[in-house]
């Protein structure tokens, strides 16, 4: 089995060199990745929710949220899964185990959910199939949720430990 921090120490040791202020390297992720999940994934989910509730009431609401939500969640989904790649290269500057926090195991689920519910929308809902798009919104909401829970956890752990580089 691949040791990912042995893989890593190379990319983070450079940056250790680098000088990066603390704060940055310990508090940075966050940040990015709070704006990401709160607006980014807010407005993904409404948009596609208000797409999704408002059919059959108002044809032009439909098209104008579903548009602005395939527009903008393969971005969203993009922005998640480099800050992913920046938050385990955080940890490993930051000499910590990256596989001992359950905030490593619910980035990386919610990837994957992301990534099943691209894989479904890229079929075309399997050819419009109501239940994939059914399965398709409350799998989203799912990733939405536990993207909450998520940053709740990366606080925690962000919480726990503390030092200078």
């Amino acid at each position: 089995m691949v040791d990912i921090t042995e893989v890593l120490e190379p990319i983070a040791s450079w940056f250790r060199g680098m000088g990066i202020p603390y704060p940055i390297v310990h508090w940075g992720h966050p940040a990015m990745m709070g704006t990401v999940i709160f607006v980014i994934g807010s407005f993904v989910g409404w948009a596609g929710w208000q797409g999704r509730l408002a059919k059959g009431k108002d044809e032009d609401a439909v098209v104008k949220n579903l548009s602005n939500h395939r527009k903008i969640a393969p971005w969203m989904f993009l922005f998640l899964a480099l800050g992913y790649t920046g938050g385990v290269l955080s940890l490993v500057i930051q000499e910590q185990n990256v596989f001992a926090s359950p905030h490593f195991w619910t980035g990386s689920v919610v990837l994957i959910l992301l990534l099943v519910n691209g894989i479904i929308s890229l079929t075309k809902f399997g050819g419009n199939q109501a239940m994939l798009r059914t399965l398709h919104a409350y799998l989203g909401s799912a990733a939405l949720s536990l993207m909450v829970i998520h940053a709740f956890l990366g606080l925690k752990l962000g919480m726990s430990f503390s030092g200078q580089l």
